[in-house]
């Protein structure tokens, strides 16, 4: 497996190694001692999974109280995935990062406590999987509006399909500060 670090310390992208025959395909998704070694501790408590077609948005979400580290990949189909630091105090405040994952590629993303996170499905159709380090908590949920214009993401679509959460939430700038983690050196 290679892991590769970006901008954003701690979240980190990982290319497990995958084992292809004319059968199909075989990869470790989780094994406990080798990602704890590149620093993706658990415990992880709660599994999702969901379907999206092309064109959905979701996100950029984040919990506080109640943080959640998250592992993500995709099982079918393909999403380009984001991560942004909403730590206040943090060096990176406000930056994002983003990674194309599909199921073909096998990638995964680890976002860390602190991050919001978004994805938008680029493919027909995607199952997108993810574990998380805490149980969602709808009372410490916040999201942070997916065109902020002063975090800049560079999206690959133009006008997205979003809920009604997503459309109303608010930009970084204008989140309360007792809502936003704080940064940990």
């Amino acid at each position: 497996m290679e892991v590769k670090k970006n901008k954003l310390p701690g979240v980190l992208l990982l290319e497990p190694n995958v084992f292809r025959d004319g059968r199909g395909a075989f990869l470790e998704t989780w094994h406990d001692e080798r990602y704890t070694a590149f620093g993706i501790a658990g415990p992880f408590v709660q599994d999702n999974v969901s379907r999206s077609v092309k064109g959905v948005l979701r996100g950029l979400h984040f919990q506080h109280p109640n943080d959640q580290g998250k592992l993500v990949q995709v099982l079918e189909g393909e999403v380009f995935d984001v991560a942004v630091d909403v730590r206040k105090g943090s060096p990176t405040f406000g930056q994002w990062t983003g990674a194309t994952l599909s199921a073909d590629n096998a990638f995964q993303l680890w976002i860390p406590e602190g991050f919001a996170h978004g994805f938008c499905v680029t493919s027909e159709e995607a199952i997108f999987a993810y574990k998380c380090t805490e149980y969602y908590h709808r009372t410490s949920e916040h999201a942070v509006r997916w065109n902020d214009p002063e975090i800049g993401i560079d999206w690959p679509i133009e006008e997205p399909e979003l809920s009604e959460k997503d459309r109303a939430a608010a930009f970084l700038k204008d989140v309360d500060a007792g809502e936003l983690p704080a940064f940990e050196s």
